[in-house]
């Protein structure tokens, strides 16, 4: 049974903080979805892991090509994981299920603290995850650092 990780994302963007977890997920030996609700945004965010560091590489890709099933990271609008994703990145609100917690090793839920709608829809998702019995804990990068401030 896996768990909801909720990442408040205060001093560092999306496109800072996704390439440090993802490197984290594919460390463990997961393959990883990340689902966004708007398509041009993953475009954006595509653009913006293959820009990465120069020190590194990301392998991942775009759903919907020929090589889905072997991507290690697979962005997409879907709800499916056609690359056997152990892992489920939500970004920007996109919708995650009580079921899919439990069937996967980990969702990891990336919101914007300085956007009060995205704050909402998170806190809407701790409540309907933790209601459902889904462990589930809540980090935040206040201090400077990512501290673990709440677990269900």
């Amino acid at each position: 049974m896996g768990a909801a990780y909720f990442y408040h994302l205060t001093r560092r963007p999306l496109e800072d903080t996704l390439p440090l977890l993802l490197d984290k997920a594919l460390s463990a030996g997961w393959r990883v979805a990340v689902r966004g609700g708007d398509a041009a945004r993953l475009d954006w965010l595509d653009a913006r892991l293959w820009a990465g560091p120069e020190d590194g590489f990301l392998p991942h890709g775009r759903a919907g090509g020929p090589h889905d099933a072997l991507q290690p990271v697979l962005l997409t609008t879907g709800t499916d994981c056609p690359n056997g994703a152990a892992c489920v990145m939500a970004v920007d609100g996109a919708e995650v299920t009580a079921q899919e917690v439990q069937a996967l090793k980990r969702v990891c839920i990336l919101f914007d603290g300085n956007d009060e709608a995205a704050l909402l829809t998170a806190r809407e998702q701790w409540r309907a995850l933790t209601k459902a019995g889904c462990s589930a804990q809540y980090w935040s990068e206040a201090s400077g650092r990512w501290e673990k401030k709440a677990e269900a």
